[in-house]
């Protein structure tokens, strides 16, 4: 009976100790700040769904549990001691594994290193691919803007058709992409977030092309719901 017993307490304490497998550990500094809060949220349908937070108070460093039951975009958002939330935002394909992401107060939502999430991992090489489309827009625009004070309406005629293809090469880039990562949770979510306004054909094709898991995904299931309202 004694031997029972203590088979049965071991086995307990090994339940207690195992690690949920659909457990996110994120762990982060933010060098600068002293004290804040630290606010996890996702997009629900209508708002932002406070998730977790976690107060800051001379130490910059911040760990959050939180349960992940499948890979979905995150966002850490940073409330000043005054009470004042900033405007900008950390953006984060969050999973169940430990991931990392590191700031500064002085550029909290523009320069920040994440590691630990295969679909960051990811992002980070499409959002190189995206950032290079978007420095190209911004010079035609500036061309555009300068050709127009200039009083110069065939070289405005010409840069606006340059933008025009330009960003239907961006929006091919990123089906390409999407088509190039079928496994991954971050292909239908570009879909539903960067390209939703292509051709819906395109839409389908990038559908068709995912794995049955990620076809079963949030985003997955997001993608397919645009489809059939699109072909409505």
């Amino acid at each position: 009976m004694t031997r029972i017993l203590f088979l049965l307490a071991l086995l307990i304490i090994i339940s207690s100790c195992s690690k949920n497998e659909n457990e996110m550990i994120l762990t982060g500094s933010i060098k600068g700040l002293k004290k804040g809060t630290i606010i996890l949220e996702r997009i629900g349908d209508t708002s932002l769904i406070r998730l977790d937070s976690v107060v800051i108070d001379g130490d910059p460093t911040f760990t959050i549990v939180e349960e992940i039951a499948e890979p979905e975009m995150l966002y850490l958002y940073l409330r000043l001691k005054n009470g004042e939330l900033l405007d900008e935002r950390i953006p984060f394909f969050a999973e169940s594994s430990e991931i990392n992401i590191t700031t500064t107060l002085e550029n909290f939502g523009n320069d920040y290193e994440i590691s630990g999430s295969i679909n960051q991992d990811q992002a980070k090489n499409y959002n190189k691919v995206m950032n290079r489309y978007i420095d190209k827009n911004l010079e035609l625009i500036k061309n555009e803007l300068t050709a127009a004070k200039n009083g110069d309406d065939s070289l405005v005629i010409a840069y606006q058709k340059q933008r025009q293809n330009h960003i239907s090469s961006k929006y091919l880039a990123a089906i390409n992409f999407a088509k190039n990562h079928p496994d991954s949770e971050l292909a239908p979510y570009i879909m539903i977030t960067d390209a939703k306004e292509v051709n819906v054909k395109y839409l389908d094709t990038v559908y068709q092309a995912l794995s049955p898991k990620i076809k079963d995904s949030k985003y997955g299931k997001d993608l397919e719901s645009l489809i059939a309202k699109r072909k409505k």
